[in-house]
């Protein structure tokens, strides 16, 4: 059904060998993962925005000479591609292993938030990232991996995603993509980080009034760019900065996180684990990745931590 056109319920039940109510439930339960499919007495059911589904063979086509440095799997359904993932890590899967689902049933957000994925409509994916220099050498790792999806993302776009600290990609201070990253270790040993981004490609109005924030998906930027191409570029971005990081940490990256920084120079409200809202003017990052703050009497101070909510200050204070 992905070219968009109209299929009978008789045809669909011969090609699979199923009943014809059998059918039917199925297309139920698409829909009930977000697709949308049309029904037409007489004529049977289509999808009306042809969907490309995700395949391992064009992911490695799109990359090209880059595919050996990944090892793709693309799963039907999974209850998270980072749940997955840090198991597959923990049972000695290599670096650079990715796990893709075309469905999540309890996809993560960043504080314990789920993440909503529509079945043919994002892009949801975990990359496994091994590291020798232990837990201590991952700082910053959110905000690169962050810089990696943006770029890939305004390789196909006119409006230029942006980022907000520690892991959010934003167009027009709206969502477009988010990052998960967890790690597990020694602090001075062997370490890994599964690396999780989920990118929207396709939002419906019921999908969008479903997330607690505004957001943006790629098709009302006009991006038309197809999920495995998509998928791809953001592997070879992330190798890229990989390496650096690898190499040299976040701060051989920091400049260039700050020219993407949404909120630079903003007057800003932080939202600290103790309930307190602090208030400042964003002055970007420092060289670990800790979001700088401006006081009122210009004093810099250095915020870090997973449970600290970053919002603009809309009086300005």
């Amino acid at each position: 059904m992905s070219d968009g056109a109209f299929h009978s319920g008789q045809d669909l039940a011969r090609e699979f060998q199923i009943s014809r109510g059998s059918i039917f439930n199925a297309l139920n339960q698409a829909e009930a993962m977000g697709l949308a499919v049309h029904a037409v007495r007489g004529k049977g059911y289509r999808i009306p925005v042809p969907v490309e589904w995700l395949n391992e063979a064009a992911v490695s086509h799109h990359l090209g000479q880059a595919s050996v440095a990944f090892d793709v799997h693309i799963l039907d359904s999974v209850d998270s591609t980072n749940n997955a993932l840090m198991m597959a890590a923990a049972s000695g899967a290599p670096d650079g292993t990715v796990f893709c689902a075309e469905h999540q049933q309890a996809g993560k957000g960043r504080r314990g938030r789920q993440w909503h994925a529509v079945l043919g409509g994002s892009l949801t994916f975990s990359v496994l990232c091994r590291f020798d220099q232990g837990l201590q050498a991952l700082s910053g790792l959110s905000l690169a991996v962050g810089m990696a999806v943006a770029r890939a993302v305004n390789r196909h776009s006119r409006h230029p995603a942006s980022l907000k600290w520690p892991n959010d990609v934003l167009v027009d201070y709206r969502k477009l993509a988010g990052i998960l990253v967890e790690v597990q270790g020694d602090m001075d040993g062997d370490a890994f980080a599964v690396v999780g981004i989920g990118l929207n490609v396709r939002l419906s109005e019921a999908q969008r009034d479903a997330v607690d924030q505004a957001v943006v998906d790629l098709a009302e930027m006009g991006v038309n760019v197809g999920r495995n191409q998509l998928l791809a570029d953001c592997l070879m971005e992330l190798q890229l900065i990989l390496t650096r990081f690898r190499r040299d940490g976040f701060s051989a990256l920091r400049d260039e996180w700050m020219a993407l920084d949404a909120y630079a120079d903003k007057a800003v409200a932080l939202l600290v684990p103790d309930a307190r809202v602090v208030n400042g003017v964003a002055a970007g990052v420092d060289e670990a990745g800790a979001f700088l703050l401006r006081d009122h009497v210009g004093v810099l101070n250095a915020f870090s931590g997973g449970e600290i909510s970053l919002r603009l200050d809309r009086d300005g204070r």
